[in-house]
């Protein structure tokens, strides 16, 4: 038996979670009116197929920034989305500037492992190598070593690969599970476009 849902509640919904005016009148259905279920619902549903959105084009969006350290760091950050619904949203645009103040803390160099230079890597990896040769362990440990390293230094300087600096507010997540989550509230393919980071003194 289906329940009475108001064209405001479904709005609300709406307004909460960015999804569409139809899947939100049947997340409400399916929760039997419960708003937080609901909720819950429609972020199972487009989890499930976020993978599906990521070739969609992202062409909406915000530029963002962030001011810190008493104007000695400044951060700007496009974040994309696919409509202008989505992008005027209260909780794309904090998640936004949220990407800008985790920039200023963080200071990552690249948004994806995909950015990182072929010759960076190269560089970081001879080093690393070179360490753990200097530390005397067997070679097959030294492999081991060397990817476990990569991956640490890949963390310290890819935005996607890094938690949050606000560990406590977005419970440990790293960028790239913040924007999975977005996306799949939003029930469309979110793109961290770009960044530029200034501080004062520095190149």
């Amino acid at each position: 038996m289906s329940i009475a849902i108001s064209a405001q509640d479904v709005k609300a919904l709406r307004d909460r979670t960015g999804a569409g005016m139809m899947d939100c009148k049947a997340a409400l259905q399916e929760a039997g009116g419960d708003v937080d279920k609901a909720v819950e619902i429609l972020r199972i549903k487009g989890q499930a197929s976020a993978a599906k959105r990521g070739g969609r084009a992202a062409a909406e969006g915000v530029v963002s920034s962030y001011i810190h350290a008493g104007g000695q760091i400044g951060v700007l950050v496009e974040v994309n989305c696919e409509t202008d619904f989505v992008a005027r949203t209260e909780q794309f645009q904090d998640f936004a500037r949220e990407v800008a103040v985790h920039i200023a803390a963080a200071a990552p160099l690249y948004i994806s492992r995909d950015e990182v230079p072929e010759e960076a890597r190269v560089a970081e990896l001879r080093v690393l190598r070179e360490q753990a040769a200097a530390e005397g362990k067997p070679e097959h440990v030294q492999e081991r070593i060397v990817e476990g390293r990569l991956g640490k230094w890949l963390e310290e300087v890819v935005l996607l690969d890094q938690t949050h600096v606000n560990e406590e507010k977005h419970d440990g997540k790293t960028l790239e599970e913040l924007r999975a989550e977005l996306s799949a509230n939003t029930g469309e393919n979110v793109v961290i476009r770009r960044f530029a980071r200034f501080q004062v003194g520095k190149d």
